[in-house]
C-alpha cells in the first residue's frame, strides 16, 4: 500500500541554516532513507523548490494563476516521501523515523489512490484510512 509522507516546516526557518547545518540535517534523513530502502520501502522522494517561486493554479475555465503556494499558513509543504508500507501504521513508523532524523518538521501521512494509465502500481486498499 502506498503512502504519501508530506513534510512541512517553516520555510523561513529551513532557508536560515548554515550549509553545515543542512547537511547534518540530510545526512540524518538520508541514515532514515537508507533504511527505509533496504526494506524497499521507499519510492520517490523529493525536497521541493522555494515557496516564492510557486504558482497556484484555481478557479473555472482557464484558472487563475496566484504566485505563491496554495496555502497560507506557518509550515510550508517543503518535501514528500512516498512508502510503500503494509499498514497505515508502519507508515506512521516511517514518518516518526523521519521526525526522529528532523524534529522540527511536521509530518502529514495520506493514503494514496494511483491512477496512471497504463501501469500497474501498488496501490492503497479501498477503505484504508489508517
Amino acid at each position: 500500500m502506498l503512502y504519501a509522507i508530506l513534510a512541512y516546516h517553516v520555510e523561513a526557518e529551513v532557508m536560515s541554516w548554515t550549509a553545515d547545518e543542512d547537511v547534518k540535517l540530510m545526512t540524518g534523513l538520508l541514515a532514515v532513507h537508507d533504511r527505509l530502502n533496504a526494506k524497499k520501502l521507499l519510492g520517490p522522494a523529493a525536497r521541493l523548490g522555494a515557496t516564492a517561486d510557486a504558482r497556484t493554479l484555481r478557479g473555472p475555465g482557464a484558472g487563475l494563476v496566484i504566485d505563491g503556494p496554495f496555502a497560507e499558513t506557518k509550515e510550508q509543504l517543503l518535501g514528500f516521501y512516498v512508502v510503500n508500507c503494509d499498514s497505515a501504521d508502519a507508515a506512521l513508523d516511517a514518518a516518526r523515523d523521519l521526525r526522529r532524523a528532523n524534529p522540527t518538521a511536521v509530518y502529514e501521512i495520506r493514503p494514496i489512490r494511483l491512477y496512471i494509465p497504463g501501469e500497474a502500481l501498488p496501490e492503497t486498499a479501498s477503505g484504508d484510512q489508517g
